[in-house]
C-alpha cells in the first residue's frame, strides 16, 4: 500500500513542476459532473474507555488499545471481485455543485480490533456468572484474554456512512490530459458496525446495529486523466462516538465507547458528465 502512495506523491511533484505554465489553459468545467470511487484504507485509533452493561455486569475497561486488520497489500485479497467488501474499503458517490464544491455520500468500511492479551484497568462489577471474573473492581488490573474473558472487534465493519462537503482546487496540469487537484472537506454521519464481541464465551450478536455517529475532515490529492478517470490519495481523521454497541446475543447487554481515528486512503474512480448536450 505504501508503494501506491509514494508513486502518487511522485506524480504530484512532477505535475506541479511541468504544469505551472498551462494551469489556466483548457480548463474543463466540473459543474454538474457525477463522480464515484472505490479504494482501500489503513486506519489507526486512539485508546478508549469501553463500558459494558448488562443484567449481571457493569464495568469499564480503561485506556484500551486497538488496531485495524489489513496488515499488508495482497492482490488476491484486494483485487478479487468476489471479495470486494472483505478488505477495508472506501466507496463514495458525489456531485459537483460548481467547479470547486462537491457534495457526496459514502461508506468507510474500517475494521477495529481490540489488542488481545493487553493489561488494562477495570472498574465496576461482574456477578453471578460462575466464572473467575466475578467480583467488584476498583481500578484493578485485568488482562483482556479473548479465550476466557473478552474478545472485542468491529471487524464485519466499523461502517461509517457519511455525507461530505468538499472543496476542489486545480493546482497544475501536465499537458492537456492530466490535472492535479487538491481537495479538503468535512463529513458527518452514522456508524453501523457488525460487532464481533464475545464476553465470557456467551457468543456474539452478529447483527448490524446503528451504534452511534462520527464526524471528520479530509484532505487529499487527486490526479485526473482525460477528464474521465482519476486516482486519489486521502488523509482523513475524525471522532467516533458509539453509545449503543451490541456485546452479546442478549439484546439488553450493551457497550459504549468513543475514540479518534485516522485513515490513509488510496481510491480509484471516474466522472460522468450529466451536462452533455445531445447532438442534433
Amino acid at each position: 500500500m505504501r508503494i501506491f502512495f509514494s508513486l502518487f506523491f511522485l506524480l504530484s511533484v512532477v505535475g506541479v513542476g511541468f504544469g505551472q505554465e498551462t494551469i489556466n489553459s483548457n480548463l474543463s468545467s466540473k459543474k454538474g459532473k457525477l463522480y464515484f470511487y472505490w479504494g482501500w484504507n489503513k486506519a489507526n485509533y486512539s485508546s478508549s474507555d469501553i463500558e459494558f452493561k448488562g443484567d449481571d455486569h457493569n464495568f469499564t475497561l480503561k485506556n484500551v488499545k486497538a488496531r485495524d486488520t489489513d496488515l499488508e497489500w495482497k492482490i488476491g485479497k484486494h483485487l478479487n471481485p468476489s471479495r470486494l467488501t472483505i478488505p477495508q474499503f472506501n466507496f463514495r458517490v458525489g456531485y459537483f455543485l460548481d467547479d470547486n464544491w462537491d457534495i457526496s455520500i459514502g461508506t468507510d468500511h474500517m475494521k477495529y480490533v481490540v489488542n488481545n492479551l493487553q493489561t488494562v484497568k477495570i472498574s465496576g462489577y461482574i456477578e453471578n456468572t460462575g466464572t473467575a471474573y466475578d467480583g467488584v473492581y476498583d481500578n484493578d488490573n485485568i488482562v483482556i484474554d479473548g479465550d476466557s474473558f473478552l474478545s472485542f472487534e468491529h471487524t464485519d465493519g466499523l461502517n461509517y456512512v457519511n455525507v461530505a462537503l468538499r472543496r476542489n482546487d486545480r493546482i497544475a496540469k501536465l499537458g492537456s490530459s492530466v490535472d492535479f487537484n487538491l481537495l479538503a472537506g468535512v463529513n458527518a454521519g452514522v456508524v453501523i458496525p457488525k460487532t464481533n464481541s464475545n464476553f465470557l464465551n456467551r457468543g456474539r450478536n452478529d447483527e448490524f446495529h446503528l451504534s452511534g455517529y462520527g464526524v471528520g475532515a479530509t484532505g487529499g490529492l487527486n490526479v485526473t486523466f482525460f477528464d474521465v478517470f482519476f486516482i486519489q490519495s486521502e488523509l482523513k481523521g475524525g471522532y467516533i462516538n458509539l453509545p449503543s454497541i451490541t456485546t452479546t446475543p442478549n439484546d439488553s447487554d450493551r457497550g459504549k465507547q468513543s475514540f479518534a481515528f485516522s485513515q490513509w486512503n488510496i481510491v480509484f474512480g471516474g466522472y460522468i458528465n450529466l451536462n452533455k448536450k445531445s447532438k442534433k
